[in-house]
């Protein structure tokens, strides 16, 4: 009798591989990170990036397809990388004021290590904002879920009478992403010592502006 053949690879089998494809477009990613905080999303690169792993330009196609199906990856990669890093943390303060300082501290910590290279969210702001297509929109939408946490955060101040109950946590929101981005601008490009302890005197401004004296100051 002829030998059966399995016509299907076990599941075990099935799982193994995917697990390890996973990893493998998590590794890729990671390093594709770096290169575009390095480089922008605009000079990164299928091709350059094989290189960087390892691999054929064949095999970074069948992970991504396009260059920018490669760079809206990297943006949901690094949107990971920042939420574990910053909101996360943050996240796991105490309401209000408190939360908001976890969430400076976490940032500007951010700011600090991302070295060389620099944040690609601020580096593809520029590059992107005046070419529209699916790239620009999903960095969009993630500045604004940025500042939409933020407003939340201050929403959970004004709950717990902390902040003015006629705070707006919007602007609140606007005018903390405005500082982190001149601390940004002013820590890499301008190389100023002082960069930190501006923004955090101007973080401290903007609470003290907003703070109930019913709540109480951490």
């Amino acid at each position: 009798m002829p030998t059966s053949v399995p016509t299907s690879v076990p599941t075990t089998a099935r799982q193994s591989t995917a697990t390890k494809g996973r990893r493998t477009r998590e590794a890729i990613l990671a390093r594709a990170v770096d290169l575009a905080c390095r480089l922008g999303l605009g000079g990164l690169t299928i091709g350059g990036l094989a290189a960087e792993v390892g691999l054929s330009k064949s095999g970074m196609y069948a992970h991504f397809g396009s260059k920018e199906a490669l760079q809206l990856a990297v943006l949901d990669a690094a949107e990971r990388e920042f939420t574990a890093a910053v909101i996360t943390p943050a996240l796991r303060a105490a309401r209000g004021e408190p939360r908001v300082l976890a969430l400076v501290d976490g940032w500007l910590a951010c700011g600090r290590e991302r070295m060389p290279g620099g944040c690609v969210f601020v580096k593809a702001s520029t590059e992107l904002d005046e070419q529209a297509g699916p790239v620009r929109d999903r960095l969009r939408e993630q500045h604004l879920d940025l500042r939409r946490v933020i407003a939340r955060i201050v929403e959970g101040g004004i709950t717990e009478h902390q902040l003015l109950p006629d705070t707006d946590p919007d602007r609140f929101a606007g005018d903390l992403h405005a500082v982190m981005l001149g601390y940004y601008h002013a820590h890499r490009l301008l190389a100023d010592p002082q960069a930190e302890p501006h923004a955090r005197a101007a973080v401290a401004a903007l609470l003290d502006a907003v703070r109930s004296t019913e709540g109480t100051r951490p």
